[in-house]
């Protein structure tokens, strides 16, 4: 690493049981058992006071998995390729498939998720693991491996407004307790409105930049940054600069609260 052009700075923030932003400009590399020739950082896990594990980071052309990432007892997991120009042979339950730039998959509690690089090219991808919720219904069914690519995904309007969109990328279906979605803001498309809800978002911005609000704070983010909001925090996005903004977020749906 070379030495630094100017005074050492950093972008990110941190708030306990509030919220965080992580910055490219001080992430650290770390060693994940069972997976090779990658460059991954962890972003969050509950140390940091979330309540799942998200890593981002390079697939090389020899990268991949020597054991399924997340493969345990009532964890489920979710990959996403990002960019790059490389593929990935991704297995989850004895089944592969390739996926390029824009593709996902969702493996569900127990089988975890294989991956190896096809040679072609690095990837950047996003990993994510969280304890499962089972339905209090016994009767109903278990969630299914899901997979797909947003760019064959038609994007709807977000609460009808015309300058931002979305993706849902997992069923809406009660047997999940968990989604991922896109979220799309042309420059000048905000929230419409300041939410404060229950639902845990870990989000990581891979297109523009835009101005969030987290608390009591209004933050500029940009493609690269990662944000962990936590439950009732304040929180609303404006899309700035002059490309549209996009992120993908997770978040925890269909089930009620513990007591």
């Amino acid at each position: 690493m070379p030495y630094p052009d100017g005074f050492l700075k950093n972008r990110s923030s941190y708030e306990p049981s509030k919220y965080a932003v992580i910055t490219t400009e001080g992430r650290v590399n770390n060693v994940v058992p069972g997976i090779t020739g990658c460059t991954l950082s962890i972003l969050a896990s509950p140390k940091l006071g979330a309540n799942f594990v998200q890593l981002v980071g390079t697939v090389s052309t020899e990268g991949g998995t020597t054991m399924p990432y997340g493969r345990a007892e009532n964890i489920e997991t979710f990959l996403f390729v990002m960019d790059g120009e490389g593929t990935l042979d991704v297995t989850v339950d004895g089944q592969t498939e390739t996926l390029a730039a824009g593709g996902y998959i969702y493996s569900p509690p127990g089988e975890g998720i294989g991956f190896a690089s096809r040679g072609d090219a690095p990837v950047t991808i996003l990993l994510y693991k969280q304890r499962f919720i089972p339905h209090p219904d016994p009767a109903m069914k278990q969630p299914w491996k899901v997979s797909g690519t947003i760019r064959d995904m038609q994007e709807g309007l977000y609460d009808g407004m015309d300058n931002v969109f979305i993706r849902d990328l997992l069923p809406v279906d009660q047997a999940f307790d968990m989604n991922f979605h896109t979220l799309a803001f042309l420059p000048g498309g905000c929230h419409p409105f300041v939410e404060t809800h229950v639902q845990e978002h870990g989000m990581y911005i891979y297109q523009g930049q835009g101005l969030y609000l987290l608390d009591e704070v209004w933050l500029p983010v940009e493609s690269g940054d990662f944000i962990w909001i936590a439950p009732f925090c304040k929180q609303a996005c404006y899309g700035t600069g002059l490309e549209r903004m996009e992120y993908i977020y997770s978040k925890d749906c269909h089930r009620d609260e513990a007591i």
